[in-house]
C-alpha cells in the first residue's frame, strides 16, 4: 500500500514532519537570537568603549575651558594685559605660573596670551611657530573674536616639544573690571597624547577610530591616518551622523563595515569607530555549523523513534481493519472479543456499543413508524362512520330548511362541515384556515347543545391562515375545556383560542375559564402525557375519550410523531381558575390541497 492509503505511511509521515519542522524553526530562530546577540554584544562592546574614551576626552576640553576661566581671573594676568606700561615683574611671574600650571598637564602642549596692547606673548614654553594666526585668518567666517572657539587642527613649534599637531581653545580676554577687551587666550591640545589615548583603547584590531570635529574633519585617530581630512574620504558615501549616538553600515576597503558613533557632552565633535561585519558574522557561522549538528543529530534519532512508535501503534488497527473490511452493512453488527483496556480497546468497546445501538435504534424506528400510522388511522376512524352519515345530515339539513326550522338547519350544516373536514380524502394536513374553521363549526355545534353555557373567541393571526399544520390538533383541546372545564362550571364561562407566529414557527393556545385542577391531577396529567404511551382510554382523567373523539393523549403523542421533541401539549392549571393548553411547532414541509 502506498502512502495515500497505508495509515502507517500517513502516521510516520505526519510525525517525522511534526518532528522535522518545529525542529528546523527552532534552529533557524535559535541561530537567528544567536547571530543577533553576537551583533548586539559586539556593537554594545564598542558603543561601551567610544563612551569611555568620550569620557577622557570630555575630562580634557573641560578641564582646558575650566584652566582658561581660571588663567583669565587671575589678578597677575588681569594687572599685566592691562597695566599702562609692560611690566617685566609680571611677565616673569606670569610665565612661571603659566609654566606650572601646564607642567602637571601631559596633554597640553602649550598656553599662549597675547595683548592686544602689544606686551610680550605670555607662555608655559617658547613658540617657535604657531600655525594659529594663519588658521584664524583662513577661518574668519567660522571665529568669532568675541566668543570661545575649538579651532581646526594645525602645526605648532615649540622648544620642549618641537613641531606637534595641536587643536586649541581660543577665547578672548576681557577686564573684570572694566570689561574692555585685554588680549586672547590659546590652549593647545597636543594630538599625539590624544592619539595615545585612541591606541589605549580596547578596540577591535581589524577596527578603526577617530575622533571628528562639527565640520566631520578628523582631528585625530588611531593610527594618524586622514589627520585634517574630512571623514567622508577614509570612509567613502558614509551617511549623515543624525544624533547624538547612532549605527550605520558603511562600506571600506571593499567589505561592509559597522560604524558607531558617539557625540562628546561637553563640545559638539564626535568618536567614529568601525567594526568590520566579519567579525561578528565568523561567530555566527561557527553558532551555525553547531546548530545544524544539533538538529541533524536530533532528526535523525526522532525520525527512528517516530518510525519504531508508529509501527507499534498501528499494528492493532491493521489487524482490527481486517477483520471489519469483511463486514457488510445489511447483516446484523457482528461483536467483537475486547482483550486490552488501552485505546485500541476503547475503539473495540465503542463499536460493540454503537453496534448495539444501531439495532435498536433498527427497532425503534420500525416501532415509531407502526405507531405514527395507528396514531393517524385511528383519528380517522374515531369521526364517526363518515360517508353515510355525512349524506344523511345533507339531507336532514336541507328538509330543515324547508320546514323553516333554522336552529335544526344550522346545527346540522354545522354538523356536515364538521364530517366533511375530518374526511378530508384521509389527508394528514390542511390550513391553519381550515383547522380553524373546524373547530368552530364544533363550537358551534357546542353551543346548540348547551345554549347559554358559555362563548368563544378565536384570536388568530391573519399570516397564518394559509399556512400548513397537522389537521384535527384544536378541536380535541376545545372539546377537553367545555366538557370539563366549563359544563361542569356553575353559571357561563368562556373559551378562547390563540394562534400566533413565532421565530422559526406557530403557537396555539386553548384558554377557559373552567373548573380547573388540582395540583394533583394536573401532575398526574402531565405523567401521562410524557410517558406518551397510555391508550385513549387512560388519557385521565383531563380527557374522556369517549367523549372527544381521541383524547389530550392522543393529540400529544400525534404531535411528537409528526414534528418531534419539543412539540409536545404544555398543560396549566389551578382549582377554580381554569386550563391553559398550549403547543408550538415548526412549519409543515408536506403540502396539502
Amino acid at each position: 500500500m502506498g502512502i495515500k492509503q497505508s495509515l502507517k505511511g500517513k502516521l510516520s509521515l505526519l510525525l517525522i514532519a511534526a518532528i522535522a519542522l518545529p525542529l528546523l524553526g527552532a534552529g533557524a530562530v535559535s541561530y537567528r537570537i544567536a547571530s543577533n546577540l553576537t551583533e548586539k554584544i559586539e556593537k554594545q562592546s564598542g558603543m561601551n568603549t567610544i563612551r569611555q574614551i568620550s569620557d577622557k576626552l570630555d575630562f580634557i576640553i573641560s578641564d582646558a575651558e575650566n584652566m582658561s576661566v581660571f588663567i583669565i581671573g587671575q589678578r597677575s594676568i588681569q594687572s599685566y594685559l592691562g597695566s599702562a606700561q609692560g611690566d617685566i615683574s609680571l611677565y616673569s611671574q606670569n610665565v612661571a605660573f603659566l609654566l606650572n600650571l601646564a607642567s602637571s598637564k601631559a596633554y597640553i602642549s602649550n598656553i599662549t596670551i597675547t595683548s592686544d596692547r602689544g606686551y610680550p606673548t605670555l607662555s608655559n614654553t617658547t613658540v617657535l611657530h604657531s600655525g594659529l594666526p594663519r588658521l584664524l585668518e583662513l577661518n574668519a567666517d567660522a571665529y568669532d573674536p568675541e566668543k570661545k572657539w575649538w579651532t581646526p587642527l594645525y602645526e605648532n613649534q615649540t622648544t620642549d616639544d618641537g613641531m606637534k599637531r595641536v587643536f586649541s581653545l581660543v577665547r578672548p580676554i576681557r577686564s573684570t573690571e572694566k570689561f574692555q577687551p585685554l588680549g586672547e587666550l590659546s590652549v593647545s591640545v597636543n594630538v599625539d597624547e590624544v592619539q595615545k589615548m585612541l591606541q589605549d583603547a580596547a578596540w577591535n584590531e581589524s577596527g578603526r577610530i577617530w575622533l571628528v570635529n562639527q565640520e566631520n574633519k578628523i582631528m585625530s585617530s588611531q593610527t594618524g591616518e586622514g589627520l585634517n581630512q574630512s571623514l567622508q574620504s577614509v570612509l567613502p558615501g558614509v551617511a549623515a551622523m543624525k544624533g547624538t549616538e547612532g549605527v550605520l553600515t558603511v562600506a571600506r576597503e571593499g567589505e561592509s563595515n559597522t560604524l558607531l558613533y558617539y557625540t562628546l557632552p561637553s563640545l559638539n565633535w564626535k568618536l567614529v569607530g568601525v567594526i568590520p561585519t566579519r567579525i561578528y558574522t565568523a561567530q555566527n557561522e561557527y553558532v551555525l555549523t553547531l546548530t545544524a549538528i544539533a538538529i541533524g543529530v536530533a532528526a535523525v534519532f526522532a525520525g527512528a523513534l517516530a518510525l519504531y512508535f508508529t509501527a507499534w501503534v498501528t499494528r492493532p488497527l491493521t489487524k482490527l481493519a481486517r477483520k471489519l473490511k469483511d463486514v457488510r452493512p445489511g447483516d446484523p453488527v457482528e461483536q467483537f472479543e475486547v482483550r486490552s483496556t488501552d485505546e485500541i480497546g476503547m475503539v473495540l468497546h465503542s463499536y460493540n456499543q454503537l453496534g448495539g445501538r444501531i439495532e435498536r435504534l433498527k427497532s425503534q424506528l420500525q416501532l415509531n413508524e407502526a405507531k405514527k400510522k395507528e396514531a393517524d388511522i385511528r383519528a380517522l376512524q374515531a369521526q364517526i362512520n363518515p360517508h353515510f352519515l355525512y349524506n344523511t345530515l345533507s339531507s336532514i339539513h336541507w328538509t330543515a330548511l324547508m320546514n323553516k326550522d333554522w336552529q335544526v338547519a344550522e346545527m346540522v350544516g354545522a354538523l356536515g362541515d364538521f364530517l366533511r373536514f375530518s374526511l378530508n380524502d384521509g389527508k394528514e394536513f390542511c390550513s391553519v384556515g381550515q383547522e380553524v374553521a373546524h373547530a368552530q363549526n364544533y363550537v358551534s355545534i357546542m353551543s346548540k347543545r348547551f345554549p347559554d353555557k358559555f362563548d368563544s373567541t378565536f384570536l388568530i393571526e391573519p399570516d397564518m391562515q394559509g399556512r400548513i399544520i397537522l389537521k384535527l390538533l384544536l378541536q380535541p383541546l376545545i372539546e377537553n375545556s367545555i366538557m370539563h372545564g366549563l359544563q361542569k362550571k356553575q353559571g357561563k364561562g368562556s373559551v378562547y383560542v390563540y394562534g400566533e407566529l413565532k421565530e422559526g414557527g406557530m403557537s396555539f393556545t386553548v384558554e377557559d375559564t373552567g373548573i380547573g385542577m388540582d395540583a394533583e391531577k394536573l401532575n398526574s396529567l402531565r405523567r401521562m402525557l410524557l410517558m406518551a404511551e397510555a391508550a385513549d382510554a387512560e388519557e385521565g382523567r383531563g380527557a374522556d375519550s369517549s367523549k372527544s373523539g381521541y383524547g389530550l393523549g392522543s393529540v400529544h403523542r400525534r404531535l411528537l410523531l409528526h414534528y418531534g421533541s419539543g412539540t409536545g401539549l404544555h398543560i396549566e392549571s389551578g382549582p377554580g381558575s381554569g386550563t391553559r393548553i398550549s403547543f408550538t411547532i415548526p412549519e409543515a414541509t408536506e403540502g396539502f390541497s
